[in-house]
């Protein structure tokens, strides 16, 4: 059922709407985003801040490499897109011109010792017997307690 509300049926408002584009209203000026350079899949930003400017999807794990210095950030975001971040330092390691690995040698480093199956053995007895001697005293407590 149609109403009646005063005017005619052909009447046409005088103001018209426009349709406004993104682009006319409120134009800023705002400065291009410097997006790191990924080549090879390699993501190579600035220095520690700009891995922290970069954004990680939730649930994703990228390595952002520093153009600046020999390091390596592994940034992660969490399902809730929370960011964390680990840094990793790497050398890079000459090898001898005849392409051969020299071995690597354990220094003798005469101020470590070890210690022996028996004297972990006693060590052990003997917190054995001072945990038995607490048992006992705290045992003790509680019957003169009551």
């Amino acid at each position: 059922m149609a109403y009646f509300n005063g005017f005619p049926a052909t009447y046409q408002p005088m103001y018209q709407p426009q349709s406004y584009t993104p682009m006319q209203v409120g134009q800023q000026n705002v400065a291009p985003v410097q997006q790191p350079v990924q080549q090879n899949g390699i993501i190579w930003v600035q220095g520690e801040a700009g891995a922290k400017s970069y954004l990680v999807a939730p649930n994703n794990t990228v390595q952002l490499w520093d153009s600046e210095s020999q390091r390596i950030f592994l940034k992660s975001a969490d399902a809730s897109g929370m960011p964390s971040m680990k840094i990793l330092e790497y050398t890079i390691q000459e090898t001898p011109k005849n392409g051969a690995n020299t071995p690597v040698t354990v220094s003798d480093d005469k101020s470590v010792t070890y210690a022996t199956k028996d004297e972990i053995r006693a060590v052990s007895e003997q917190i054995t017997a001072l945990r038995d001697r607490v048992d006992n005293l705290t045992k003790k407590k509680a019957r003169e307690e009551e």
